[in-house]
Order: structure tokens, then sequence, then C-alpha cells
């Protein structure tokens, strides 16, 4: 005999149903036991999370450290000797910073899979390990054409572990605490990672102890630095949450379970399903995933332009000294953690991610237009903080957009491994779009910078504006948002 809820439920109609449904997620939500935010205010999980920071976001920034250190050591060993000592005339340079960036693009949807199946921690170390060795060949070779192997190598390595931590990140903390996380993780290493030009001055002055040129010395030592992180994150990083048991003295089995109950009531997809590469290539059609790879690669490629002509730029252009034009870049990385830490504490306070791309890419424009127009070094040297700070801001801000805005762990392995290879392609046009010839005003390059940080906006405003649409319908009940009820997109 049927009871009366199941007759009333059997004679709602299919938006009645669905209301139903959006309620009881929605009651699921504000149960005390289960609300992500009473959890976030009990004295436990603060503490749980507190153990979380250390051990995932702060580790993993000092991983990145010397991925950011990479793209500084070129440039600095260029100025302090590299050029003569190699002969890199005419493109020799491009080529070897551009071969780094079409594999490094074409192994990140492999990467956040093999991480997936190896486990993030020995995963991770040992792609950081291996990028060691790398480094140390720099070094060491003889000849410009052995650096664009290398080079390629790098680009395997590198490429591996950025989508990978975007990934691991994503999966320990719920919707509201991202921003946070990618800030420290991508900001901290990509601050520190900036001061690699004052790393590298000091190094250069090693300049023929054991027989070896200065600029020798900066790979040499930066890749003895990379293999001792590499050991320190092997020992100290952590799994992903069902394999936390695994991670040397971290979470008891019961701390595990709280954060995975707190991502599944946030967004439903704690859990992993079983792999199909059908279903993981098949996410690419939905439009929104390729402009969340935009958003990323474009503020990629200016954050690469900076990277690997701004020293070049500072002695070509602005006839600053070789000391001077590799340790001004770090106050410009520090300008941008500031600005990214800060923009990130606003972000997951007010639940907003869109305006924050569209601000930072406003801050590009007018940076790139004071450094590429005005005409006192002093005025065009703040320009370069504007560039640098919205460029590095808006990466971080990129990832918090994607990932907020996704659900399913293949989903999201998918589209953290899209963003970073758009980012990979954003390199390669950043690389090829300051050409030498173009020297010193390098207009082309500036041009590009500009359009990036255009087309930026007009993504997000597209991204945005659909997704508000879809938010008022399923505010309405006439629609189910990514496949689960109550879920809304954070804009």
């Amino acid at each position: 005999m049927k009871t009366a809820t199941a007759n009333n439920m059997e004679n709602m109609k299919p938006v009645d149903v669905e209301k139903t449904e959006q309620l009881q997620f929605e009651q699921s939500h504000t149960s005390p036991q289960l609300s992500p935010l009473d959890a976030a205010a009990d004295a436990r999980v603060k503490q749980i999370k507190w153990k979380v920071d250390l051990r995932l976001s702060a580790i993993l920034a000092l991983m990145y450290v010397v991925n950011q250190i990479d793209r500084t050591n070129l440039p600095n060993a260029v100025i302090a000797g590299m050029r003569e000592d190699l002969n890199l005339v005419g493109n020799r340079y491009t080529v070897i910073v551009l071969v780094f960036f079409p594999f490094y693009t074409l192994i990140n949807p492999v990467a956040t899979v093999l991480a997936r199946k190896f486990g993030p921690r020995p995963f991770l170390a040992g792609c950081t390990l291996t990028f060691g060795l790398v480094v140390i060949g720099f070094g060491l070779v003889r000849d410009w054409k052995a650096q664009v192997g290398l080079r390629i190598a790098l680009g395997v390595l590198e490429g591996c572990f950025f989508p990978c931590a975007l990934f691991l990140v994503s999966m320990w903390y719920v919707r509201a605490e991202v921003a946070k996380r990618n800030a420290v993780f991508y900001l901290l290493g990509n601050s520190l990672g900036g001061f690699g030009g004052v790393l590298a001055y000091g190094l250069s002055q090693m300049d023929g102890v054991l027989g070896h040129e200065g600029w020798r010395w900066i790979f040499l030592w930066e890749g003895i630095i990379t293999i001792i992180i590499a050991i320190i994150g092997y020992v100290m990083l952590v799994d992903f949450p069902e394999e936390a048991h695994k991670s040397w003295k971290f979470l008891s089995d019961d701390e595990i379970k709280i954060m995975i109950d707190r991502v599944e009531q946030d967004r439903g997809d704690a859990h992993v399903t079983e792999f199909n590469i059908w279903r993981y290539l098949a996410q690419g059609k939905d439009w929104k995933i390729w402009c969340f790879a935009a958003n990323f690669g474009l503020a990629g490629l200016v954050v690469y332009s900076v990277a690997y002509f701004l020293p070049i730029i500072f002695i070509d252009e602005l006839r600053f000294s070789v000391v001077m034009s590799q340790c001004l870049t770090a106050p410009c990385y520090a300008f941008s953690f500031i600005l990214g830490l800060t923009e990130a504490w606003i972000s997951d306070k007010y639940n907003t991610r869109g305006s924050i791309i569209i601000f930072n890419a406003v801050l590009e424009i007018i940076g790139i237009a004071v450094l590429g127009y005005a005409h006192q070094p002093a005025v065009r040297y703040f320009g370069a903080y504007l560039v640098t700070a919205g460029a590095n801001s808006n990466v971080c801000a990129s990832m918090t957009y994607q990932a907020n805005n996704v659900v399913g762990q293949w989903r999201r392995a998918f589209t953290s491994a899209t963003i970073v290879a758009s980012g990979g392609i954003g390199g390669i046009i950043g690389t090829v779009c300051f050409r030498p010839e173009d020297a010193p005003q390098y207009r082309p390059g500036l041009y590009t910078c500009f359009t990036a940080a255009a087309l930026t906006i007009c993504s997000v405003v597209a991204t945005t504006t659909y997704m508000w649409s879809m938010n008022r319908k399923q505010a309405s009940g006439k629609v189910i948002i990514e496949g689960v009820p109550g879920f809304r997109y954070t804009l």
C-alpha cells in the first residue's frame, strides 16, 4: 500500500520534483551535522584544514619555486654571459625558449591521469627530482643545440607538475576555500621564484670557480637545490584524500573522512569513478571548458612574456645594468604576491570570481601601456609592476574560476589539464611575439599582450553571463546544473 508521500511524489510535475530535490539538497546542507559552513566554524575542522594547508599548499609552493626559477634563470644566464659563450646569435635564444612549450602542452592531458594512477606524492616528487637533474645538465653543456634537447625534457617534466598540483589542491577543499589556497600555492612559489634574479646574480659571482663560467653556476646550484626540494616533497607532500592514509604522519582516518565529506556535500564529487578514455575526452564538448582554458592561456601568454623578456627589455630598452636587470624583477613578483593574495581573500569572502579576472586584465592593459609608451625609466618600471602583478594574479584567479564551476573528478582532471595546456600555448605565443629584430621597443610583443588582456575580458563576460542565466533558471527550478541538485555556478 502506497503512502501519502509516495502518492504526492507521483502526482508532481517534473519541475516540482526538481524543486523538491533541490530543497532536500539544500536542507541537507543546513543540517547541523553536515553543513560545511557549520563545519568551517568548528575548531576541529579548522585544525584539520591547517594541517592540510601546511602539508599541501606550503609544500607545493616550495616545489613550485623551482619551476618558477626556470622562468628566470634562462634570461639571467643569457645576460650573465651565456649568450656569448654559446654563440646565441639570431633566433637561437628564441628557439631554446620555444621548444619547451609544445611538449609542455602535449603532456598535460596525460599528466593528471598518471597522477591518479601512481599517486600525486611520488609522481610530483619524481618529476621534480628529474627536473633538477636536467637543470644541472644546462650548466654542463658546451653547445646551444644540447640546450634545445634539455629544454624539451624540461617541458615534459614541468608540464606534468602544474596540472597535477592544481588538480590535487581542488580535491581537498570546498569551493569557497579554493581561491586562497591557489593563491598561496601559485603566488608564493611565483614570488619566491621571482627572486631568482637576485640568486642568479649571486651565483654568477662564482665565475671561474672550478673552471666554470658564472652563468653555469646558476644552473648547477639551482639544479642541486631542486633535487633537495624533491626529496622534501616526497616525504612531506600528501596524496589525494582517499589515499591520504599513505602520507607520512598526516591525518587520522576520522580526519580524512571529515575532509572527504565536506567536499562531497559541497559539490558531490569527492569519490573517484572508473576511468574511461572516451568519457574523459568527451568533456571537451563543453564550450565553457575552452573559455576557462583561454582565460588561463591568455594570462600565461603575458606571464611568460614578462618572465623571459623583462630582464632583456630592462637592458636593451631601459639601459639598466646587468645587476639591476637581474635584481629589479624581484620586487615586481613580490607585488604580485601581495595583490594576488588580497584578491584571493576578497574572492573567497564575497564568493566572486569573474570580476577579479576582469580587474586584473584591465591592470595588465594599463601596465603594458605604461611599460611600452612612457618616457621616464622609473615610470616604465612602474608599468612592469602592474603588468607582472595583473598577469600573475590572473593565473590563480583563472584556476579558481575553473575549479569552482566543474563537477566530477575526471571532468576536473580534464579541465585542469586543458587550462595548463592552454598556458603552454600562451607561452609559445609569448615567446615568439618578442622577437630580437623588434628590439628595443618590441612593439609586436606589446600589441600581443594588449590583445590577450582584452580577449580575457571578453571570455569572462561571455561565461559569466551564461552562468548567471543558468543560476536564475536553477533558482526557479527549471534546470539542474552539472547534474547535481542544488549546485550553482560561482560567478
